[in-house]
């Protein structure tokens, strides 16, 4: 059943964010990731209402919570995870460690990509598209 709730709630967040990448292009244009930006701040600020919000009164099922956590925000954007992430180890003291998670997080991850981009080029030079 959680599998489910957390499918469900991907599928409810992703249609979300393609909502809001749309409205964004239209409205500003595609220039520079404004829907992007704007996904990552708004997630992140519900993750953060969220995340308190449970620590504070924590009366909502783990139903609830995997619903909204890991499905609607991850399906929205998985950056509210990795700020919510960062900012509990700033939180419990260990600011070297999320300074280390958040600097590894974004060079890793913009390496990958590009690994992922070359890797791809690297296997499909010559051929046809």
């Amino acid at each position: 059943m959680a599998y489910l709730l957390v499918f469900l709630g991907a599928g409810m967040g992703g249609a979300m964010r393609h909502c809001v990448n749309q409205f964004a292009a239209q409205l500003l244009g595609i220039a520079f990731p404004f829907g992007t930006l704007a996904i990552n701040v708004a997630g992140s600020f519900a993750m953060g209402l969220l995340a308190e919000y449970l620590a504070l009164r924590g009366q909502l099922p783990q139903e609830v919570r995997l619903f909204l956590a890991t499905g609607v925000l991850g399906g929205f954007t998985t950056f509210s995870a990795f700020s919510l992430d960062t900012i509990g180890l700033y939180e419990r003291g260990e600011w070297m460690a999320a300074a280390v998670y958040a600097a590894c997080s974004v060079v890793f991850s913009l390496l990958a990509l590009l690994a992922g981009l070359m890797l791809v080029r690297l296997l499909t030079a010559g051929q046809a598209a």
